[in-house]
């Protein structure tokens, strides 16, 4: 088999410029491991999908991502989003270096560079599934690509919040951003569509997963499977705030279904949408906000091979 040549995709300004801070010592790593590698830098969100394209274009079939859980989502889409290769030609890796780090978390993949870049060497590759939505953006119907856990109702509420501060916060500062913005948050009516159910509520959550963990460690989707063809799907009705707060401990233990209110299912779509006239409930992906009702949402079975 020949030697990988990689093609890299940093974000300096990924864990608060930690890439940029720790570029010297990741590529000292890369290159007392003897990789074969050109690196291109992110300048702006959004950049790292057309640096993947330029990567397919110069013959690249080994990408890396160096950041956050924001830049793996760009990556991952930016790899579904070219047109020149089948998608499953590609190999993907990530060295973690963000304030999340969730989708790394699944697969214990080191944070260290020299660990992380030394277990690349051994070659051990995966197939995941990967989810696909289709929702309303701000200039109309739009769609993506989503890696990890997708959310909606108040954790895409706290995305937004986030975004307009320009903050990825580390666990400790999010969980206290769910906190703070919990009281602000007004629940709004939606319906779930999915396995011929009709569910009609106001939720707090609605959670769509291929991995187990996102916010910082959190297990929304404890139920997940990374390569099983299924969505993991969790959705919290209608709690009192207090309550929420009071079952913080569950967002962690595994324990989240044990909830009275709170139910969990395995599917392969669903779509979430609002009554007409009624505010319609807000979507993100990966941590990152993308828009709103009406969503839908699909799993592309072991389309991703993951570089572990």
């Amino acid at each position: 088999m020949p030697k990988p040549f990689w093609h890299i995709i940093a974000n300096p300004v990924a864990g608060g410029g930690a890439v940029r801070r720790r570029w010297p010592l990741i590529e000292k790593a890369l290159q007392e491991l003897g990789f074969d590698y050109t690196v291109q830098f992110t300048r702006e969100r959004g950049h790292a999908i057309r640096l993947v394209e330029d990567a397919v274009l110069n013959g690249g079939r080994y990408l890396m991502a160096i950041g956050g859980d924001g830049t793996n989502h760009e990556v991952v889409n930016g790899i579904f989003q070219q047109n020149f290769v089948d998608p499953r030609e590609l190999t993907y890796a990530l060295l973690p270096v963000g304030t999340g780090n969730d989708w790394a978390r699944e697969y214990d993949i080191p944070h260290d560079p020299y660990r992380r870049l030394k277990r690349l060497l051994e070659g051990h590759t995966r197939w995941q599934d990967l989810g696909k939505v289709r929702y309303q953006g701000a200039d109309g119907p739009r769609e993506r690509f989503f890696v990890n856990v997708a959310g909606m109702a108040y954790d895409a509420f706290i995305a937004r919040k986030m975004d307009e501060q320009h903050r990825r916060p580390a666990r400790f500062v999010y969980l206290l951003m769910v906190a703070k913005f919990l009281f602000d948050y007004r629940l709004v009516p939606a319906r779930i569509l999915f396995d011929d159910q009709r569910v009609e509520d106001h939720f707090y959550t609605i959670n769509i997963g291929l991995c187990r963990y996102s916010g910082g460690g959190m297990q929304l989707v404890p139920h997940a499977v990374p390569d099983d063809g299924l969505l993991a799907l969790t959705f919290a009705r209608r709690l009192p705030k207090l309550e929420v707060l009071a079952q913080t401990h569950r967002f962690y233990n595994r324990t989240i279904l044990q909830h009275p209110k709170i139910e969990g299912y395995q599917v392969k779509a669903l779509r979430v949408e609002h009554e007409p006239g009624t505010a319609p409930t807000l979507l993100e992906a990966d941590g990152e906000f993308l828009g709103e009702t009406p969503a839908e949402f699909f799993v592309l079975e072991k389309a991703l091979r993951v570089a572990l």
